[in-house]
């Protein structure tokens, strides 16, 4: 499994259950469609990885920025909590949240965010 494919199961078990076919997490960029609370995740960089005896890592460092997107202020923080708890205790990847969270708001929509960065290594 790739490190996105974690990261989306990861939010999936933390974001409140939607009935199919409807989406909660979404790589790069919500639909218009979507409705809070929802999660966005993209890579937004990393540590690069190289050895001097030119081997290629077993291992990748990717800097990886979550918002969640919800009606409220207090949703959104306890969501923002939520996700760094998971990210930090998730077996699949090594992750270490690079800051404390940001707060966000969505001035067409009202909606209320809570970004936060995290490093994760991962198998490559």
């Amino acid at each position: 499994m790739t490190v996105e494919a974690d990261i989306f199961q990861l939010l999936r078990a933390v974001l409140p259950p939607v009935v199919a076919p409807a989406m909660n997490v979404f790589p790069d960029v919500a639909p218009l469609s979507a409705v809070p609370p929802y999660a966005v995740y993209q890579q937004v960089g990393g540590e690069s990885l190289t050895y001097l005896g030119r081997e290629v890592p077993t291992k990748k460092h990717g800097r990886f920025q979550v918002t969640v997107w919800c009606a409220t202020r207090a949703q959104a923080a306890a969501l923002g909590v939520a996700i760094e708890n998971a990210f930090i205790l998730a077996a699949p990847m090594q992750a270490t949240p690079l800051g404390s969270p940001v707060a966000d708001h969505e001035e067409g929509t009202g909606y209320r965010g809570s970004r936060q960065d995290f490093g994760i290594w991962s198998g490559r």
